[in-house]
This record gives structure tokens, C-alpha cells and sequence, in this order.
């Protein structure tokens, strides 16, 4: 399907979602959070998809929200339901998703849109990226996710110093305290990304989607939930059959070849 902001595109058996109003940045209007939605319920449901990958066209990822004078002008704007009805869904959406989403960082990151990189998988900075929780600069709280992953990345301090400074920290330091996983050249970014969403691709993906839920789950259950939850998933990822794969390509000492199923 074709769309006015996101541009998608398939490598093989990854999905690539470009976010697509370079000339703002890629900032995020509320017919580009519908179509980021329905882009990736797009790549769910498609069975060829095994990864997606979701960047940035031109210099930035995401500058956050698209500011407008409407929001000044009005004595009470309706923020809390642009995110209940645009950023919640696409947040949610990320996390549901059985398939790993890796972020290529590629420039510019600030407020929601550093929201839309804490909710992927995986997360890889070009070395001239930046990120700022621009939320304190307009008198905001960080939103759209930034409070439950933000902490869960670089811990709570780091979390706290960064939403109530607004200060912003270049690749290298986000790659130091593990806002991101990766940093590489500019130049390289999408190669480097694509190379991981293909071997992301090439895993058994039933088991990457039943090791999301249970990353997800775990800062909010006692050990002994979790250990119970951890028994119920393990009986799910072996009765697919790339678990029976896995085994019998160990037994016979060659590579396993996962199919997703």
C-alpha cells in the first residue's frame, strides 16, 4: 500500500519502513502516526517478513511530534488524546509485533521520536546521530513509552538526568550508557542494519516474538512469575518446527535452516 508519509519497502525478507518528511525532520503529524500503524500491521501480517526495520529519510530520524499554533492557541490542548488514539497504538503495535524491529538511527532524534527507537528490539546510531528528550524544553513529560523503556536501557538516574535536563547526547554516549547498541558510519548505516535484520530474518522468529513477551514482562512480575511464564513459552517454542530443526541440525552438526514456523 502506498502512503503519503511512510515509505515501505522490502529487502528480501526484511521490511523497511522509512519514515518520510525529511523536510521536518520525519516529525510526526497525526495522519504519519496512522500510517506508521498501518504500515506495521502491514509487515505482521505478511508472511514473507521475518524483520522490520524502521529509519529516517534525509537527516533525521524523528524530531517528535510536529508542533503547531494550534496548540498555544488552545487554552486546553487535547494532547492526552493524540496519544491515546495516535502514539499508543503504534507503541503497542511495536512491542505486539512476534518479529524484531531494529531502529537505524540516521540523524536527528528527539522526543516521541526517540519514544519510536526505546520501542524497537534493537537500536543502531549512525555516528553523527543525536538524541534529546526535548519533552522539558516545551514544558512537557516524556510520553509515548519514554518513562517505561528509557530506565529499563540506562537506568533510572541516567533516565531522570536526561528528561529533566533536556540535554542532548551524541551517538557515542548513547552507545556508552546503552540508549543504543550499536554506533557506525553515517555512511554504513542501513548496510550495518540491514545485515542485522537479515540474520534477525534467518532466526527462528517464533521464538524471537515469545522472547519479547517475555523481556516485556519481566520488570513487572515476581521471580517466581516469571519463571512460571518463562515454563508456559517454552512449551510453545517447542512445538514449532523450527525448534525441531534446531535439534536435529545440532545432532547432524550442519547449520540449522529456520523458516519462521
Amino acid at each position: 500500500m502506498a502512503y503519503k508519509y511512510i515509505r515501505s519497502e522490502t529487502w528480501g525478507s526484511t521490511a523497511v519502513l522509512i519514515l518520510n518528511r525529511p523536510e521536518a525532520l520525519n516529525a510526526l503529524t497525526d495522519e504519519m502516526k496512522v500510517e506508521l500503524a498501518d504500515a506495521l500491521k502491514a509487515a505482521e501480517r505478511d508472511d514473507a517478513v521475518r524483520a522490520i526495520v524502521l529509519t529516517g529519510e534525509g537527516r533525521g530520524f524523528c524530531a517528535g511530534e510536529a508542533l503547531n499554533p494550534e496548540l498555544v492557541q488552545s487554552a486546553e490542548p487535547p494532547l492526552d488524546r493524540t496519544l491515546r488514539d495516535f502514539y499508543n497504538p503504534v507503541i503497542e503495535r511495536m512491542r505486539a509485533i512476534d518479529k524484531p524491529i531494529v531502529a537505524a538511527v540516521n540523524g536527528t532524534c528527539a522526543g516521541a521520536g526517540v519514544s519510536l527507537a526505546l520501542a524497537a528490539d534493537l537500536r543502531l546510531a549512525a555516528d553523527k546521530a543525536s538524541f534529546v528528550m526535548a519533552f522539558v524544553k516545551i514544558g512537557l513529560v516524556p510520553d509515548a513509552g519514554s518513562t517505561f523503556f528509557l530506565p529499563r536501557l540506562v537506568g533510572m538516574g541516567k533516565a531522570v538526568e536526561m528528561c529533566m535536563t533536556g540535554d542532548k547526547i551524541d551517538a557515542a554516549e548513547a552507545e556508552r550508557i546503552g540508549l543504543v547498541n550499536r554506533v557506525v558510519p553515517a555512511d554504513r548505516l542501513m548496510e550495518e542494519a540491514s545485515k542485522l535484520a537479515g540474520r534477525l530474518a534467518q532466526s527462528p522468529t517464533r521464538a524471537l516474538g515469545l522472547m519479547k513477551r517475555a523481556f516485556d514482562r519481566s520488570f513487572r512480575v515476581p521471580l517466581e512469575d516469571q519463571l512460571s511464564y518463562e515454563a508456559d513459552l517454552q512449551a510453545i517454542a517447542a512445538r514449532t518446527a523450527d525448534f525441531h530443526e534446531g535439534v536435529a541440525a545440532f545432532l547432524e552438526k550442519r547449520p540449522a535452516v529456520f523458516r519462521g514456523k
